[in-house]
């Protein structure tokens, strides 16, 4: 489906930003319903067990779950999203707060990769994704700062930096290791890719910024 998935979660987001021109899905989760309406915005559903919420608001929109569950309430949302065909997701309110959270929110954007889907984290000026075996992320010579590359799970093989300060060339990256972390943009095109195994890529960058490309590159 060409349309973007934009779930709110319960951290605050910041400026929530929606892209305009594509087709979307607004999805509030659980606590998130707060910060879309302090924003002015209406969710298209609502989905969570309401803890963090408070109350459990009422309306056909509405997808209960049970306190005692398997998924978090982002992941939740992430598989309504993909239940109703999106394939690419924005998500807000998942970075900051309880660490363990944090850590959840990023296992999602790992478990969109492995459907073939792209998630994409943002808050706090920064945006996370992952990337899976034979993929790649480019950024344009405007990119300036901070980027990181972890593995996430099993070893990453295959990794190539190319056009960052510390390039890699068919590197090796393991999640008990952090060689990835706190390289840098260098003001030429930059590309990160990997033959196995997943990527989580974090950089400095607005939601603003994120969700304007997003509106103009193809699901």
């Amino acid at each position: 489906m060409d349309g973007i998935c934009y779930i709110v979660g319960s951290r605050p987001p910041g400026e929530i930003v929606l892209a305009a021109g594509r087709e979307a899905l607004v999805i509030a989760a659980d606590g998130g319903l707060r910060h879309l309406e302090d924003q002015g915005l209406r969710p298209d559903l609502i989905v969570g067990d309401f803890d963090s919420l408070g109350r459990a608001p009422q309306g056909d929109n509405v997808l209960r779950h049970p306190v005692e569950k398997d998924d978090t309430d982002m992941l939740l949302a992430v598989r309504t999203g993909l239940d109703r065909g999106y394939g690419t997701f924005v998500l807000y309110g998942g970075l900051g707060g309880r660490l363990d959270h944090t850590l959840a929110n990023l296992q999602t954007l790992q478990f969109l990769a492995g459907r073939g889907a792209s998630g994409w984290l943002l808050g706090e000026g920064m945006a996370v994704t992952a990337v899976s075996g034979g993929g790649a992320l480019s950024f344009g010579p405007e990119r300036r700062g901070i980027v990181s590359v972890f593995c996430a799970g099993p070893d990453a093989e295959g990794v190539c930096l190319e056009g960052l300060h510390y390039p890699l060339s068919n590197a090796v990256l393991t999640s008990a290791f952090p060689l990835g972390v706190s390289n840098q943009f260098t003001g030429r095109p930059a590309r990160i890719s990997l033959e196995r195994g997943t990527l989580l890529v974090m950089w400095e960058e607005s939601a603003a910024s994120v969700v304007s490309r997003l509106a103009s590159s193809p699901s």
